[in-house]
């Protein structure tokens, strides 16, 4: 299943400002990171949720790169431009791939799981192939008050997309996404919310 959505932002008040204002509803309050030195807010999206995440400029600087492509230069760069859906999560019985990356324990508040991260912090293809999470407790989507907001669709988009459908076959994660051709990777979900249908990209 589809786990999370990950939207990040140069810093959280402004991806925060940027999805509330889009959404027309007030996110929950996340938490920090202290193994990659970022922070959160968060979204309940029915089964799934959705996290804003930044880096926290109070917390130390961590001793591995930062996850989902927050400190390479492309990531910087785009992310002067506003904030943007970067990655999403995905829970599978399957084995993860090689470019998914370590299986790291991680643990935020009451919240313990697994995640796949590669060693180098970046977005595995582009963020369109997704980490994969196994929760040792409740995930936050059975915490967060529900707001009436609804993952609809999501859309990976590649210049050449053989790789990933072969990928998400392997994973069994096929089947929840659409998949189609484009320049550049992309990813677009579609929510249903209270002011109508609204596209994240």
């Amino acid at each position: 299943m589809i786990d999370h959505l990950v939207i990040a932002a140069r810093n959280l008040p402004e991806g925060v400002t940027w999805l509330e204002d889009r959404l027309g509803v007030s996110l929950s309050p996340g938490g920090e990171h202290p193994t990659f030195g970022t922070h959160n807010r968060l979204l309940s999206l029915g089964a799934a949720y959705l996290e804003v995440i930044a880096v926290n400029p109070d917390a130390p600087a961590p001793t591995r790169p930062r996850w989902f492509g927050l400190d390479t230069p492309a990531m910087r760069k785009r992310l002067e431009a506003g904030p943007a859906l970067v990655h999403w999560v995905a829970s599978t019985v399957a084995a993860p791939l090689p470019a998914q990356g370590q299986t790291l324990a991680l643990e935020r508040g009451r919240f313990v799981w697994t995640l796949t991260v590669p060693a180098d912090g970046s977005l595995p293809l582009g963020g369109v192939l997704p980490s994969l999470i196994n929760w040792q407790t409740d995930t936050p989507a059975k915490t967060l008050p529900d707001v009436g907001v609804r993952l609809q669709s999501l859309t990976l988009l590649m210049p050449q997309p053989e790789e990933l459908r072969s990928a998400l076959t392997r994973l069994e994660l096929l089947e929840l996404v659409e998949i189609e051709t484009a320049p550049a990777v992309t990813l677009r979900a579609v929510l249903d919310t209270t002011r109508g249908e609204v596209i994240l990209d």
